[in-house]
């Protein structure tokens, strides 16, 4: 649910987890996640103390994505797949709505229309391959087993998990292969501790010793990561 204290407006999300988290997303909203037992009040009162790290993240976000690129269906207008940029070719008479073919993302001319389902469609078909593939591979390093990968629209994150498996946006494969790597690393690192503790970052590191460099590239280039 969406709550609002003082000049804070946040999604409240409460089960039977035994800690609180404050997320500021990549869009700079507020997501929080307490345990079910902890009233609206004693939120807000966390909150109260976590208002410098909120406005001061919040106005990191702010700032990283005044460098968003806004994408036009025009010729020649660079799309990313895996960190490389195509170029569009926009054709008539194409047997795929949109395919990539020989570096070029070509688009159907009477398909513009659609063009952002198709783009939708297409990483989330190339995701589902990619992505499972890698968990599959860093689930055993990590020691854990998730039941499901699925690829979808997540409104504000790159990855999360659930009862039955875990969630990666299908933005996730704008990314450089090995900063969708970390995303995948982060995420089952999840699956053993919950929080980000430094227990957590250190399964992390464990994997991947180069993380913060990931993270790094993620949090300044994350914005562009759009059609």
């Amino acid at each position: 649910m969406i709550c609002a204290h003082k000049d804070i407006t946040y999604s409240l999300t409460q089960t039977n987890r035994k800690t609180m988290s404050i997320y500021v997303e990549p869009q700079g909203n507020i997501t929080v996640r307490a345990p079910s037992t902890i009233d609206i009040h004693r939120i807000n009162s966390i909150l109260d103390m976590k208002s410098y790290w909120i406005h001061k993240a919040i106005a990191e976000v702010k700032e990283l994505n005044k460098t968003k690129v806004n994408r036009s269906l025009v010729n020649g207008e660079g799309y990313l797949y895996m960190g490389k940029s195509h170029r569009l070719k926009i054709e008539k008479d194409l047997r795929s709505p949109l395919s990539l073919k020989q570096g070029f993302f070509m688009l159907s001319e009477n398909q513009g229309h659609k063009a952002k389902e198709h783009f939708t469609n297409f990483y989330k078909t190339k995701g589902k391959q990619h992505i499972t593939e890698r968990v599959n591979y860093f689930k055993k390093k990590i020691g854990v087993e998730p039941q499901a990968v699925r690829i979808i629209e997540l409104r504000n994150r790159w990855a999360s998990k659930s009862k039955t498996g875990l969630n990666f946006h299908w933005k996730v494969m704008l990314a450089p292969a090995t900063v969708i790597d970390y995303i995948i690393v982060h995420e089952l690192a999840h699956l053993r501790k919950a929080q980000h503790s430094p227990q957590f970052w250190e399964i992390v590191e464990s994997v991947l010793p180069d993380y913060l460099e990931r993270r790094e590239w993620l949090k300044v280039n994350g914005a562009n990561l759009d059609i």
